[in-house]
């Protein structure tokens, strides 16, 4: 019987199946972030930190989960269910927001990323994109003449250049409804990890380890 699903075994392999899935997840987003850098695909060492740090805490998480699930520990489980619910509260917030995020909303993002990165790095981004500043507004029009002037993106040559805002903002809405949407089925995951974690904690183990009670 053990065998069946819903029995000790089957809720068992299957965490330890999920949490190998979030290992892999973290070891590709560490690759990818390590790959960006080294192609020199994104100069940001914001970006390039942040995704490393996601991929880190998932890899640290997985770890923690498959521990629990071979050894059937209570302790680690029951954090491994607290940190995995947290985690899934707040992606599916973001990533709701990403799929309801309207043309005023993206340019304020917009804004405000931009105006966290340095210069460096904006020329960069200006070079890929083949285009200069960031939105020719009123607003900010001194910050655009100012990033224009430092641009030197193969655009300038030819002496007419689009400004990198509104080639964002075309591909933006794509972006955030392919993020969102994929955030939105990994939040799903997390929600079965919890699921399957508090069902495998309750479970007794048929080999009746008393200890793992205590």
């Amino acid at each position: 019987s053990n065998m069946v699903c819903g029995g000790f075994t089957c809720s068992k392999n299957a965490l330890c199946s999920l949490n190998v899935v979030y290992m892999l997840v973290g070891l590709l987003l560490i690759g990818v972030a390590v790959w960006g850098k080294g192609f020199g695909l994104v100069s940001s060492i914001h970006i390039i930190g942040g995704v490393i740090a996601v991929g880190v805490f998932l890899l640290l998480i997985a770890i923690v989960g498959l521990v629990g699930a071979i050894h059937h520990h209570q302790v680690m489980l029951f954090f491994y269910m607290v940190i995995l619910f947290i985690v899934f509260l707040f992606q599916f917030g973001v990533s709701c927001s990403c799929l309801a995020m309207n043309r005023g909303q993206q340019v304020v993002l917009l804004n405000s990323t931009w105006g966290m990165l340095n210069n460096k790095t904006k020329v960069n981004l200006e070079d890929q994109l083949d285009c200069c500043g960031l939105l020719n507004v009123s607003k900010s029009r001194s910050q655009f003449e100012e990033d224009v002037k430092n641009c030197h993106a193969p655009c300038k040559a030819e002496g007419i250049c689009p400004s990198c805002g509104d080639k964002m903002l075309n591909h933006a809405a794509e972006a955030l409804k392919i993020l969102g949407g994929v955030g939105l089925f990994f939040s799903f995951s997390e929600i079965l990890g919890v699921w399957l974690a508090v069902r495998y904690r309750n479970q007794k183990d048929p080999r009746a380890n008393p200890s793992a009670f205590l």
